[in-house]
């Protein structure tokens, strides 16, 4: 792991999540303030939330990955995994490999068997599915015209080992 791993939540961690989420040039600014009030929302309401986090600390320049995920309303054990970013200039180095293994981790801890992501179908997304489909998620559905005329909503998910 490059760097150290911590869950909880600091109110300068807004702020890193908007500079990490903004880095990968992926999401909008919608997008993007969506990372933020989730952030936001744990720090207000603390595990009540339903958000839990992870984030990976350089030493240096703070935060330079995060993962969100939470209970899915109305289901016994399965998870969501919401967020999952790298700077993008620490891409490509097998940290987030090593932060979905951890956040999955957590997730069993917290009693999930189950972990569900979603992802856009368009083929800037395509290293994304990838990347998901290389951490042991399945496709389980795309949903067409989802997000957008031409813009597929693409479910993943994984059994988790008890």
């Amino acid at each position: 792991m490059i760097g150290t791993v911590r869950s909880e939540v600091r109110a300068d961690d807004a702020a890193a999540v908007r500079r990490i989420v903004q880095s990968t040039g992926f999401f909008t600014p919608a997008e993007v303030d969506v990372a933020v009030e989730l952030v936001e929302e744990r720090l207000s309401k603390g595990v009540a939330s339903g958000y839990h986090f992870l984030f990976v600390d350089d030493g240096e320049h703070g935060p330079i990955a995060y993962a969100c995920f939470g209970p899915i309303a109305c289901t016994v054990s399965s998870f969501d995994v919401y967020w999952i970013a790298v700077e993008a200039s620490r891409q490509s180095k097998g940290l987030g490999r090593e932060l979905m293994g951890l956040s999955e981790k957590a997730i069993v801890a917290l009693g999930g068997t189950r972990a569900y992501v979603e992802t856009s179908g368009k083929p800037q997304y395509e290293p994304t599915r990838q990347f998901y489909l290389r951490c042991g998620y399945t496709v389980e559905a795309e949903l067409p015209d989802f997000y957008a005329p031409g813009d597929a909503k693409v479910i993943l998910a994984k059994p988790l080992p008890r």
